[in-house]
């Protein structure tokens, strides 16, 4: 048995309990046009990071000594959560005093590492009040939080939306039991919300394992989806090609060098085109993202302050 989930940190979320208003129809400035990274070869390299404590821009600090090509692909903002309002009973999206302040300073947060041509997404997160992805009760509801993201998306520049269903407590404050519609009613919105942006799935909770409902399957509008348990190889059961799954995931400067280098000659060996890292934070980890480069990309990692 695998030991689940990551050992995350989410003081903040929990102590704030306002709900974070969204300029609907606000437009992102994004800044000057990305330049263009050098080529890397495939698998595309991900990096969550816990805001709370660590700056966004540690993702762009990496490069591949060979060449020049950034590490990682994707960072992924952790994490903006789904709250419940008692008031008019209804999922709303939230960010705590951490997350807001990358999303507000998005010139200076966000800019620079999609100037280097690499994706911003946002991951959003149970935050233990009954709201969850597989809960909506309605085709309306699932389509009206879908705005929220996608509003939250262009409002900031957002390069996607990252969904993690983990620490709903579904049924808590009266909340319905994940059903079999919600998510699908969920992704389909906000694919054609955003036709051309992110979505990844965190392949854990009610939500993953209820991607079909009412003839439609939902699994081709993901263009990614990972393995939640670090350390460990495990294929997500999603109907996606190789190329769009990362089986492998690793916490960097949790999970060993030796492990994280097996898991990247395995992801390249049988042909997988995603390598999922968690917890990148503020010091120098050349040595452990080297573990994996060198499997991946033929090349060790080179840290810039």
């Amino acid at each position: 048995m695998f030991t689940p989930v990551r050992s995350r940190i989410r003081t903040a979320a929990l102590a704030l309990s306002a709900i974070t208003a969204l300029a609907l129809g606000a437009t992102a400035t994004t800044g000057a046009a990305a330049a263009p990274a050098p080529a890397k070869q495939r698998p595309t390299s991900v990096a969550y990071v816990e805001v709370n404590n660590n700056s966004m821009l540690n993702v762009g600090k990496y490069t591949l000594a060979n060449g020049g090509g950034n590490v990682f692909d994707v960072a992924v903002i952790f994490a903006a959560n789904i709250n419940y309002n008692t008031g008019t009973k209804a999922a709303t999206l939230y960010f705590n005093e951490n997350v807001q302040r990358v999303l507000d300073n998005a010139a200076t947060q966000i800019r620079p590492l999609q100037q280097k041509g690499i994706k911003v997404v946002l991951s959003v997160l149970g935050n233990h009040q009954g709201a969850g992805f597989a809960n909506f009760p309605s085709q309306q509801a699932a389509s009206t939080f879908a705005k929220q993201l996608s509003d939250t998306v262009a409002k900031y520049g957002l390069d996607g939306i990252d969904f993690d269903d983990e620490y709903a407590d579904y049924g808590n404050n009266g909340t319905g039991q994940p059903n079999a519609s919600s998510f699908v009613y969920l992704v389909s919105a906000l694919r054609a919300n955003t036709p051309d942006k992110i979505i990844s799935l965190y392949n854990i909770g009610p939500a993953a394992s209820r991607l079909s409902y009412g003839g439609v399957d939902v699994s081709s509008k993901f263009d990614y989806a990972w393995n939640p348990y670090y350390g460990t190889w495990q294929v997500p059961g999603i109907a996606l090609p190789k190329s769009k799954l990362s089986p492998a995931a690793v916490e960097i400067g949790g999970t060993s060098q030796s492990t994280a280098a097996s898991l990247a000659r395995r992801t390249v060996s049988e042909g997988y085109g995603v390598y999922l890292t968690y917890n990148l934070d503020g010091a120098d980890r050349s040595a452990d993202v080297s573990a994996f480069t060198r499997e991946l990309y033929g090349s060790d990692a080179h840290y810039t302050p």
